[in-house]
């Protein structure tokens, strides 16, 4: 424990600087606001009109799983300069850590939570050129000889 103390305090510091901070700003700040001061600052120019769409939250999910890998590379790589050392206890515990990480990338991958902007309309187009077996797996079976149905090519927007 006697170790983790200038830690400890440290962090503690942290936190109160920050939270003195921001109470400060708050009391001794002026509240004087205008239309100005509320409007967002758009490089000094005073916007025309209203944007007609803000950014996706796809876009933010997409930010957010670019931040999680990044920090999963930086842990990852001092797993595999002391591989040796850890034996296979280091394994198990990066093998946990690694499936932490990747189920709920994997999820968003599932729900289709990253498939926005030109990507989609590229996977759209990719998917109808897809080969897929012929016939119903229990009806026929995939049986080749059995006879086939012809796969109907999706509608395609005019």
């Amino acid at each position: 424990m006697r170790d983790f103390l200038p830690i400890l305090t440290m962090t503690l510091l942290v936190l109160l600087f920050a939270s003195l901070s921001f109470t400060a700003s708050k009391l001794l700040g002026p509240k004087r606001p205008t239309s100005a001061k509320e409007a967002p600052y758009e490089c000094g120019i005073v916007p025309e009109y209203e944007v007609a769409e803000r950014f996706p939250v796809k876009f933010y999910l997409v930010a957010m799983a670019f931040i999680v890998l990044d920090v999963e590379i930086i842990f990852l790589y001092p797993f595999t300069t002391v591989f040796r050392g850890l034996g296979a206890f280091g394994l198990a515990v990066m093998g946990v850590f690694l499936l932490v990480l990747l189920v709920p990338f994997a999820y968003l991958l599932s729900t289709g939570a990253l498939d926005w902007g030109p990507i989609k309309q590229v996977a759209a187009r990719a998917g109808t050129t897809i080969l897929r077996a012929a016939g119903m797996p229990g009806r026929d079976g995939l049986d080749p000889t059995a006879p086939s149905t012809p796969i109907e090519e999706p509608e395609k927007a005019a």
